[in-house]
């Protein structure tokens, strides 16, 4: 009589890796997005009210948000990549989170912010697609 043992090997993901470089990308967007904002005025002003106001915050905020976001992504994004199980559920709420953002964004820069918008979507495809307990090839 023999016993097989059970083998509690991980599959690996295209889908996984393809949403942790989009992840990791989406972060650098971001904060490049936000130290413009952060840093010239000029870049998004035309889009800007004559207070300065967009939506509830000034663009320094905006920035700011931009910034923080991004960093989070990049965590995330890395996360996937080494195959965390906990990165696969925040990648998808805050690849929701980031198109909201771009949404509220879409005054200042329409064009990347439906760019942003497209690549999140994909984000989200991408993370619930493969099975669980798959990781990134």
């Amino acid at each position: 009589m023999s016993t097989v043992a059970k083998a509690t090997e991980r599959i690996g993901s295209g889908w996984l890796s393809f949403a942790g470089l989009l992840i990791l990308l989406l972060g650098v967007f971001n904060v490049v997005e936000g130290i413009f904002a952060i840093a010239n005025d000029r870049y998004a002003a035309y889009a800007t009210s004559t207070q300065g106001e967009l939506y509830l915050f000034n663009l320094h905020t905006w920035g700011w948000l931009h910034v923080l976001l991004g960093a989070v992504l990049i965590a995330v994004g890395a996360g996937i990549w080494s195959g965390k199980e906990w990165a696969r559920g925040a990648g998808i709420g805050l690849a929701g989170a980031t198109a909201l953002l771009q949404m509220l964004y879409l005054p200042v820069y329409p064009f990347w912010s439906l760019i942003n918008i497209a690549l999140c979507v994909l984000v989200i495809y991408a993370l619930v697609v493969p099975p669980r307990g798959s990781t990134a090839d």
